[in-house]
């Protein structure tokens, strides 16, 4: 019996079907899942969990002088403001983000990492570089730049593939 293919466009079906579609997607999910592993070991060598450990990351590099506002961080990080807060909110509680509202508009939060986060993430840094050289050590330079064009691409991608997902689920609800 012959499978329906799982995608229709010819680009994605280099030979007719779709099998290297689906090898790619398996590879993909592989490939996701050992990044997790390695962010949740980055955080478990802090003592933080995963989400701890990517919103310490995130603040600290995009931070400015003054901080730098919740809507920022959940906007580059694709979560919504009130799961980067609850997040946030635990890693003031250890001492290693500050809040304090925006002087400029009162209606924002800004996040700065405390130099004690700043300390332990100075330490982990070596491992960090480690671990991504070995991670990513089948790209080069040209290799690069296009696989984090068509990640930023993707993630634009995955965002229209929910929304279809969730019209679907709606209607089968309905």
């Amino acid at each position: 019996m012959k499978r329906p293919l799982t995608v229709s466009r010819p680009e994605l079906m280099p030979d007719g079907t779709d099998a290297a579609f689906r090898a790619m997607v398996h590879d993909t999910l592989a490939f996701a899942a050992r990044i997790q592993e390695i962010r949740a070991a980055f955080g478990e060598l802090l003592g933080l969990p995963a989400s701890g450990y990517t919103l310490l990351m995130t603040v600290l590099h995009r931070q400015g002088r003054d901080g730098v506002g919740v809507s920022a961080v959940a906007e580059h990080l694709h979560l919504t403001g009130s799961a980067v807060t609850v997040e946030a909110n635990r890693l003031v509680k250890l001492g290693l983000l500050e809040k304090r509202g925006d002087p400029a508009d009162g209606r924002r939060v800004l996040l700065r990492a405390t130099q004690r986060a700043e300390q332990m993430l100075a330490r982990l840094a070596p491992v960090q570089a480690e671990a991504n050289d070995a991670l990513f050590g089948a790209l080069d330079g040209p290799g690069f730049r296009r696989f984090a064009e068509a990640m930023h691409d993707l993630v634009g991608c995955a965002d229209d593939a929910l929304a279809i997902l969730d019209l679907h689920r709606h209607r089968k609800s309905a």
